[in-house]
């Protein structure tokens, strides 16, 4: 075991190198930051490792709690790694999982006993009657006393050496939901709403989760002799500031571990960027005021005043702990005036740059002034979504405009939806088999299962061909528009392959074809169900591939969000303003993705269509523009320029 003391001060590569900690009068669990999930999760898998050696050296077993979802499982793939490559053994742990959904059956894809098997039991040497599991399939009446024997089973092998977590929205961990005791022991629950909505991508609806589980207790965690909590992504920053720097109380039963001895929350910098320290700096102590942290603050602070940039006095940069930002600058005047300009040349209605201008002051260069253009999708809808109003500007000012689909998003589409282009199609042809074969299929099928390659197939082709739909609408030539269906996606099933060598090499291949000069990606890294980070991986190491090349010299990246989040001001440096008739194009355009319109499959806890999510957020971003002082647009879609 790792003390807190000891882990404090370690010296060789460790959660604190890369990482970032202080102790502030908000924080009350110790927590690490890193820029990159990844290596966080080595770190994390690489305590693991020395704890079961040395457990193997006293001749003790290693006994591991075990949590499942997305965010341990990098840590068992390099836990898998360092069985396969460094010889790390596993026969003498003993794993506790967390949870299990009820009912649920070992079988079922959807299952904690599947995932556990799938991701690390079934890669590595642990003896299969040291894996215990919360059992989905138990009689009602069999379930209390299951429980009461898991509890007995932990403590007859001496308790937890190591508690693996994740975090879920509503403050759980394992499945102990709001109103969980501090005494709690392991139990069957009911599951709060928000959990259901989260998994629901994975159970293709909510419909299909299940309403209760079985999880180890609050007292069960705190017990264990080490805790370690990870957190990845924005869609985590709210609640992980609640649980770092709230008070204890049942309604985040997360927040019951700052009164555990030795716990860590291990985070990326998505996940902490509602905590004091790195939301607003200069709450917690003086601060070496750049460019980026002085318009964050500037932004901040006209929030929290109600008032815009112009009208801040130097009263309201004193009372808000900004005083050495005063100091360095000189006035509030100079400052405001300073700000008010920087926000103000992120403003442009020349998304390609403006020929023939003095482009010192845009985001965007004037030269070429006819440039080409990548819009990468990562679904068949993403670039209307994100993106229609600036698509039509950049068309509109003749640039050459690609769209590249980086995935079929076939598992999207409904059965119901399918069964509609495939009953069209049969009464068109005169040999109806095909398509009468396909609907009984997927008649007899039910959404979320795994669809025939005919079905997939189909599904694939109703979104290219809305794609063109909309890509026509938009006054793009067909040639203009690829569809890579990258191999990663192409499963058939919510889970997906690695990324891999054929991946990049088709993404290479486009970006070579083309030779842009502006590359436009999606930087939305909280999609619920992780097709867009890996479509923007895909771009990264891409752009690690052809760097050297000399056209990759003269060629920006400008990244933008889903439908899902929205870059915070302080972030943008490219804002595109729309016209009322341009936000109606890009409703219009959207509306071409008629099998994404009404009840899509991976809706998340927001029940809006995605075209309306769209608008909102597009006028949310031009009424934040307005509040700060500057122009009144009807709406406004947002950029953040990404360095290669």
């Amino acid at each position: 075991m790792i003390a807190e003391e000891q882990l404090r001060n370690l010296t060789d590569i460790s959660y604190q190198e890369a990482g970032i900690y202080e102790n502030t009068r908000f924080e009350k669990i110790h927590n690490v930051v890193y820029d990159d999930a990844y290596h966080a999760s080595a770190i994390v898998a690489r305590e693991i490792a020395d704890l079961i050696r040395q457990k193997e050296k006293e001749g003790k077993p290693c006994v591991l709690g075990l949590a499942t979802g997305s965010s341990p499982i990098r840590v068992y793939s390099e836990l898998v790694r360092l069985h396969k490559e460094e010889g790390l053994s596993f026969k003498n742990v003993i794993t506790f999982n967390l949870d299990e959904y009820y009912p649920m059956t070992k079988q079922n894809v959807q299952s904690y006993h599947y995932f556990m098997h799938e991701y690390l039991f079934k890669h590595i040497d642990i003896p299969a009657e040291n894996i215990n599991i919360p059992n989905g399939e138990l009689h009602p009446d069999e379930v209390l006393d299951f429980c009461v024997a898991y509890e007995n089973k932990i403590k007859a092998c001496g308790g937890l050496d190591f508690q693996l977590l994740g975090i879920g929205r509503t403050g759980h961990i394992g499945f102990n939901e709001p109103g969980s005791h501090f005494n709690s022991r392991t139990r069957m629950v009911t599951l709060d709403h928000l959990t259901r909505s989260d998994a629901a991508p994975a159970f293709l609806g909510i419909e299909n989760v299940p309403k209760k589980a079985i999880t180890m207790g609050i007292r069960t965690v705190l017990e264990a002799r080490r805790v370690v909590l990870l957190a990845w992504g924005q869609n985590k920053a709210e609640i992980i500031q609640k649980a770092v720097e709230g008070p204890v109380t049942p309604q985040v039963p997360s927040t019951y571990l700052q009164e555990h001895h030795n716990t860590t929350f291990v985070m990326d910098v998505g996940a902490a960027s509602e905590l004091t320290r790195i939301k607003t700096p200069w709450l917690v102590g003086p601060c070496e005021w750049n460019t980026a942290l002085t318009r964050k603050a500037v932004v901040w602070l006209c929030d929290k005043t109600g008032k815009s940039i112009l009208r801040l006095t130097d009263k309201d940069y004193n009372d808000h702990g900004m005083e050495g930002l005063l100091t360095k600058e000189g006035s509030s005047y100079d400052l405001n005036i300073k700000m008010f300009n920087v926000l103000q040349h992120t403003i442009t209605g020349w998304p390609g740059g403006k020929p023939n201008a003095d482009d010192a002051k845009r985001p965007e260069r004037s030269a070429p002034a006819k440039k080409r253009v990548i819009i990468f999708s990562p679904h068949p809808d993403d670039d209307v979504i994100s993106m229609g109003g600036t698509f039509d500007r950049l068309v509109e000012q003749g640039h050459e405009v690609h769209i590249v689909y980086q995935t079929s998003g076939n598992i999207a589409v409904s059965n119901h939806e399918a069964i509609k282009f495939a009953e069209v199609s049969a009464s068109l042809t005169p040999d109806a088999s095909v398509f009468t074969d396909l609907i009984e299929n997927m008649r007899s099928a039910a959404d979320g299962g795994i669809d025939s390659p005919e079905v997939l197939k189909l599904k694939g082709l109703i979104r290219e061909k809305e794609s063109l739909g909309a890509t026509r609408y938009m006054g793009l030539p067909d040639e203009q528009v690829h569809f890579l269906k990258l191999p990663f996606y192409e499963t058939g099933a919510i889970k997906k392959k690695p990324l891999g060598k054929e991946d990049i090499d088709l993404m290479c291949e486009v970006i070579d074809k083309v030779k842009p000069h502006q590359i436009y990606a999606a930087g939305d890294l909280a999609d619920p169900h992780g097709t867009h980070k890996v479509c923007l991986d895909a771009l990264l190491e891409s752009l690690k591939v052809l760097k050297e090349k000399p056209y990759m010299s003269d060629c920006w990246v400008w990244l933008y969000r889903g439908a899902w989040h929205e870059w915070d001001m302080h972030e943008i440096e490219m804002a595109v303003p729309m016209s009322p008739d341009q936000v109606l194009k890009k409703r219009h355009s959207i509306f071409f993705h008629q099998s994404q319109k009404d009840g899509v499959m991976f809706q998340g806890d927001d029940s809006r269509e995605f075209w309306v999510r769209a608008e909102e957020r597009n006028k949310e971003t031009a009424a934040n523009y307005h509040k700060l002082g500057l122009a009144d647009y009807a709406a406004m879609e947002a950029f953040k320029r990404y360095y290669f």
